[in-house]
């Protein structure tokens, strides 16, 4: 039997566990990190603060939605593996885990952290964080490409399946049947071009912002796929919040352009490889890939699972699907090209 743990009961568990001294004073509290977890900060008088994070079963949206527990153990394998490609303290460390119960413990994030989606719906978009960001992800997807061992342990895609390609993809046929052969294409050629460790919830609601520190979280739906995934993700995020803006999301749409410029820096050392899986992270070819994703991540965010919350006025959404669909029918060649297009319907 799973023991479920809350902020009302966390404190007793540590300490039966013995990761809480018996008389140490500690205070717990349920962070509202995503829907698939149980997230709960431990606050203590002496000693270092650190976060719980435990697998729950069914998913706290409005449709159901379920997932396998055993996801945690693909974050805790994907985040102790990113300690080894990106800098000290982006990504926090792992400290303990929990098997029988479906958790595990990781370094505390400063406080006072601030959470990039409420920095960027407050207006305030830093290009420096854009860019960093893109530094980021293209150290991930550069050096874990190719990678035959990464492949054998993360190349199962059930919960990147679960999380991902159902709720976002197969659900929004259900509003636009039309695009059947589209999205089924879209799955297919995704399939075909595993070559690295994608992330799959590279999103701002997951970039947590600390002093001049950067920090990444929740791996869960990490997996050995296509990196065209995590970009067309990523950009759907920052181009639905130029939506969101109006007029002001011109300013937005510059730290799209911010990201991808960085991005391709990053990447750009897999351009002189002789790798016949090369050809797949040469930017045409990677751009028209990050094109379609960035299509169907936007209209899932209207018509999926998963819809974002501030995108409740029904003009707003049209627009969202106004535009996706436009990227479906009629796709540009490049991401330019395409903030162009969200530009001038933003005039319209």
């Amino acid at each position: 039997m799973i023991q479920e743990i809350t902020a009302a009961n966390a404190i007793d568990y540590l300490k039966k566990r013995g990761q809480l001294s018996t008389g140490e004073d500690a205070v717990a509290e349920a962070l509202a990190w995503g829907v698939s977890n149980i997230v709960i900060r431990i606050d203590r008088q002496a000693g270092d603060d650190f976060v719980i994070k435990q697998s729950r079963k069914q998913l706290r949206t409005q449709a159901e939605w379920f997932s396998q527990l055993e996801r945690i153990w693909r974050e805790l394998e994907v985040m102790q593996e990113l300690q080894n490609l990106l800098p000290a303290g982006v990504v926090p460390r792992v400290l303990f885990e929990d098997r029988e119960n479906y958790l595990f413990a990781m370094e505390a994030i400063d406080k006072d952290h601030k959470v990039w989606k409420a920095e960027l719906l407050d207006g305030i978009f830093d290009l420096s964080i854009a860019s960093r960001l893109g530094k980021y992800l293209g150290a991930i997807h550069r050096l874990s490409f190719d990678n035959q061992s990464l492949q054998e342990r993360w190349g199962d895609w059930i919960i990147f399946d679960q999380l991902r390609i159902d709720p976002f993809y197969r659900f929004i046929v259900k509003a636009h049947p039309e695009i059947k052969d589209w999205v089924n294409d879209l799955i297919a050629e995704m399939e075909s071009n595993r070559i690295c460790l994608v992330l799959a919830d590279f999103s701002p609601k997951n970039i947590l912002i600390s002093g001049n520190q950067v920090h990444l979280v929740d791996f869960e739906t990490a997996h050995y796929g296509d990196p065209a995934f995590d970009l067309g993700f990523f950009l759907s995020h920052l181009m639905l919040k130029a939506v969101y803006f109006g007029e002001r999301g011109t300013d937005c749409i510059q730290l799209v352009e911010c990201f991808w410029d960085q991005y391709l820096s990053e990447i750009a050392p897999l351009s002189e490889s002789r790798n016949k899986e090369a050809e797949k992270m040469q930017q045409q070819e990677l751009e028209r890939r990050t094109i379609r994703h960035l299509a169907a991540c936007m209209l899932s965010r209207v018509d999926g699972k998963s819809t974002v919350d501030y995108l409740g006025e029904p003009g707003l959404q049209d627009r969202v699907r106004s535009f996706s669909l436009s990227l479906i029918l009629d796709p540009p060649s490049t991401i330019h090209q395409a903030t162009l297009r969200l530009s001038e319907l933003q005039k319209s």
